[in-house]
């Protein structure tokens, strides 16, 4: 595993701590004295995770460390799986093809690894990226899960084609009929084209045989079909054949309750409930038990919280989505806000969101881990600490789930991605901020000392306001 990331890791490294050479990480390595946030049972404290060649060999508080094991003492310190971003439009230089439909467009070719997004989730403690098109769309095209670290697309890539990206919710300057209706003509054409190349796969074996044409043109599409191959159409095609195979996922935006209907509806027409993922803003609680029925994935992007006012008593409705979802029994992701200047950009505080709205700490905790990392495809080699899984951690300075705790260091695949200490571009912020606050005290001081001199002044060779105002009575007084 550490020769699709070496590369990598010393790029990182490079950018972090600004060193001229950056070493190979080591084979095994031992992360000692936290404790740990499984994702997959109880937390374990004082616990020791050996991670060797990038996966996870071993975790709990009695494990033997090998002597050529690299150890990082982490003693009072947490460690969680590394987060997910489940669903993304940052990190590209454009976020949606101008054509409404798109399905030969993949976002690798607008992916650029040095946008400071990738950047960002190393600091935020995201460690797995799905990046999609954007929602202004009726097709997007193919999505990705890539690794933030890399020098190039192909360093970062872990799924090139992770699924074809929908929305139920109408693009710029579209109604929902019109939308609607773009997805099912794709289809419609498709079928056509389709039947037009098996009838012309058929003809061209009975040619090649020296048999005559013996049979009607449906019956020669029928008998044609099982002669086409994916290279028969054209890129759009293939990728739409993929979909309704079930070989590639179908992720529908639905950003209102009515949205959500009609991505179900669509999913269930095309035959792809099964390997449908919605997403879904605050409004989806209305829609919890049709999510339910449906099986879908669901992961939140945007609002959590959804306030509507009766439009016949004035009262205000301030309903949280998630814990209606969880009381109903659908496991969700949440999508942190990749342009957030506040704290919604963490994937940590949004888990400690949930919690203070009745989610349980570890169903929270799995919303930003392991639910994700199943969502998206990748739950089998991460978004927990177990034996066997990628060793993708992060190394909070206390509870992530307190938000005065910060990511100290990430772990991808057992290589040091990201270390607090010598992050350069932080270090810079912190001591402007720093000097800024030393220059706001100077001012502060520099105003009192002002302050006080005034008032020094004015008590020794000038009058006081009301001492003036005493005098420019007698003044008058003089005068009459």
């Amino acid at each position: 595993m550490f020769t699709r990331f070496a590369l990598a890791a010393a790029a990182v490294t490079l950018l972090f701590a600004g060193a001229a050479h950056a070493a190979p990480p080591p084979e095994k390595i031992a992360l000692t004295g936290a404790t740990v946030i499984t994702a997959a049972g109880d937390d374990i404290e004082n616990a020791t995770i050996l991670v060797e060649n990038g996966t996870i060999t071993a975790v709990g508080g009695d494990v033997e460390i090998p002597f050529d094991a690299f150890e990082y003492d982490v003693e009072g310190k947490f460690i969680m799986p590394g987060m997910i971003d489940p669903h993304s439009s940052a990190g590209m230089s454009v976020q949606n093809e101008p054509l409404p439909v798109a399905p030969f467009v993949s976002v690798r070719d607008a992916i650029d690894p040095v946008q400071l997004y990738f950047e960002d989730c190393l600091r935020r403690g995201i460690t797995t990226v799905h990046v999609s098109p954007g929602n202004n769309t009726v097709i997007g095209g193919t999505s990705m899960v890539v690794s933030p670290i890399g020098r190039s697309v192909s360093d970062m890539t872990i799924i090139e084609h992770a699924a074809m990206k929908f929305s139920a919710t109408p693009r710029a300057g579209y109604d929902r009929m019109r939308q609607l209706a773009e997805i099912r003509e794709a289809f419609f054409t498709l079928e056509q084209t389709t039947k037009a190349l098996a009838e012309e796969k058929y003809e061209e074996s009975k040619r090649d045989d020296g048999e005559p044409l013996d049979v009607l043109p449906d019956e020669a599409a029928e008998r044609g079909m099982e002669l086409l191959e994916d290279e028969d159409f054209d890129l759009g095609d293939q990728r739409l054949r993929q979909v309704a195979r079930g070989e590639l996922q179908t992720w529908m935006a639905a950003l209102t309750a009515g949205d959500v209907r009609s991505a179900l509806a669509m999913a269930d027409d095309l035959g792809v409930t099964e390997h449908t993922t919605v997403v879904v803003d605050a409004s989806a609680h209305k829609n919890a038990e049709a999510l339910k029925e449906a099986g879908v994935g669901v992961v939140f992007d945007g609002e959590l919280r959804e306030r509507v006012r009766d439009p016949f008593t004035g009262d205000l409705s301030d309903t949280f989505a998630p814990k209606v979802l969880h009381d109903a029994g659908i496991p969700f992701a949440i999508t942190p806000e990749p342009d957030a200047t506040l704290a919604e950009g963490y994937p940590n505080y949004q888990a400690a969101l949930l919690i203070r709205y009745g989610v349980p700490r570890a169903d929270a905790i799995k919303a930003v881990t392991q639910n994700a990392a199943d969502i998206i495809g990748v739950g089998e080699e991460v978004g927990s600490i177990e034996t066997g899984k990628s060793g993708n951690l992060v190394v909070f300075s206390g509870d992530p789930l307190d938000f005065a705790s910060h990511v100290e260091m990430v772990f991808i695949e057992g290589i040091l991605a990201y270390d607090r200490q010598k992050d350069i571009r932080l270090e810079r912020l912190l001591n402007l901020e720093a000097a800024s606050a030393n220059d706001e005290d100077m001012s502060a001081e520099t105003a009192e000392d002002a302050a006080d001199t005034a008032s020094d002044d004015g008590s020794a060779d000038a009058p006081s306001a009301s001492t003036d105002g005493d005098n420019a009575g007698d003044t008058g007084g003089d005068s009459e």
